[in-house]
């Protein structure tokens, strides 16, 4: 990890430019052998409606530890891993519709697909028959996984359904 975001803990944001910068000065943007900053704090919405989605000084250090445990996920699967929501502020979460408690706020958490390995179901099983450590792995109605690293490493396992606008949740045992 060290070689992708170096002196991650002395790391800043420069806000006029609104990237990231080492205390060497040079600009980080590898935040894991796989994953960048820019795909794990890329937001369509936040873009369009031109909100800022830069992640703070403990989000970016969330962003580096999820990207190394997303790494783990990309050696699990073999395959190429997209990412469709990473980091998300409390204002694109809130505008997007995710939970208040959303471990996206805090960099702890993904949105993704894995077409090359199988369908979402596939990649839910997958990661749920691993032995990863995650919070939270939920099987987003067969469209996309959710894959929480929150503190509390629940393991929790779920198949969300939705219906006119509500997701409703149901364990998967």
């Amino acid at each position: 990890m060290q070689q992708y975001c170096q002196a991650s803990c002395r790391t800043y944001r420069n806000p006029n430019r609104h990237r990231w910068f080492g205390t060497d000065g040079t600009q980080v943007n590898k935040l894991s052998k796989y994953f960048t900053l820019e795909e794990l704090t890329v937001s369509q919405y936040a873009t369009r409606k031109g909100i800022s989605n830069i992640p703070t000084g403990q989000e970016m250090l969330n962003l580096v530890a999820t990207a190394a445990k997303m790494d783990e996920v990309r050696k699990l699967l073999g395959k190429p891993i997209y990412v469709s929501s990473g980091f998300r502020n409390p204002a694109v979460n809130l505008a997007v519709g995710g939970s208040a408690t959303s471990s996206h706020t805090s960099g702890l958490a993904v949105d993704f697909v894995c077409p090359e390995y199988g369908s979402v179901k596939e990649v839910f099983d997958a990661i749920r028959k691993s032995s990863l450590r995650y919070d939270q792995v939920i099987n987003e109605g067969d469209d996309w996984v959710h894959l929480g690293f929150g503190r509390q490493q629940r393991l929790q396992q779920l198949k969300a359904t939705f219906s006119k606008g509500r997701a409703t949740y149901e364990v998967v045992k």
